[in-house]
């Protein structure tokens, strides 16, 4: 897999429209699943893509570092071994300064060298820390997006449940109010007043035969008192 398929695959994928894929879903929560299950793979896949990456980035770098300091290296020598062929001329010894001024021309020579090596690895090297650096935001992106679609499907079956248990309730109250048991409440409250009624009827009947012989005691008793006032005259005359 090259590096430009991987950077556009995590592009893609962390740009993604969730919102979007949903809505063109017929089941939204089988597509959410389906999803956390495919960005969990393409995520691992794009990780181990990506470390292989920053692998080949860091023996880049360790390769330049090691051209960087081999100049450095070349340079010291190629110094000493001047100083040592300007000691031996300036003692006479003009034949072993020859020798060690073509030293230093071969070590001034591999210095360039690692020099121009260094040098042409760096722009290398800039491109692949830039798209390292992208890649690593993608996976990023990337995770942060799985952590929506997972939030995104445990909200969907959260109100999946919801609205499951409210259709279960209304159904159940459609179900009352079909077969109402409170009629039969409403029924036997009805026989009760009836019952009621019918105490209070013979109770009011009970009373209006006792005040009728209540009545008919008073009646007696002014006979007894008007017979009672007529003897009373009677003896008086």
């Amino acid at each position: 897999m090259t590096k430009q398929t991987i950077l556009g695959r995590v592009t893609q994928l962390a740009k993604a429209n969730i919102n979007a894929l949903l809505d063109q879903a017929e089941d939204p929560q089988k597509m959410l699943d389906q999803l956390i299950r495919d960005y969990t793979a393409n995520i691992s896949e794009a990780e181990q893509a990506v470390a292989a990456t920053i692998g080949n980035l860091r023996l880049m770098e360790q390769d330049h570092r090691e051209d960087v300091d081999a100049a450095e290296e070349w340079g010291n020598k190629a110094l000493a071994a001047s100083r040592k062929a300007d000691e031996l001329r300036a003692a006479g010894s003009a034949a072993e300064a020859d020798t060690f001024d073509n030293l230093a021309k071969v070590a001034l020579g591999r210095q360039l060298q690692s020099e121009k090596e260094a040098k042409t690895a760096e722009p290398t090297i800039a491109a692949q820390t830039e798209v390292v650096d992208k890649l690593k935001s993608g996976l990023d992106q990337m995770k942060n997006k799985l952590t929506e679609l997972k939030s995104k499907r445990d909200e969907l079956v959260a109100r999946a449940k919801s609205a499951q248990a409210q259709n279960q309730m209304m159904d159940s109250v459609k179900n009352i109010n079909v077969l109402d048991p409170t009629s039969e409440l409403s029924r036997f409250e009805d026989k009760v007043r009836r019952e009621e009624a019918k105490a209070m009827g013979k109770q009011e009947l009970a009373a209006s035969s006792l005040d009728a012989q209540f009545e008919r005691l008073d009646s007696l008793g002014d006979s007894a008192e008007i017979e009672a006032r007529l003897a009373a005259l009677k003896t008086a005359s």
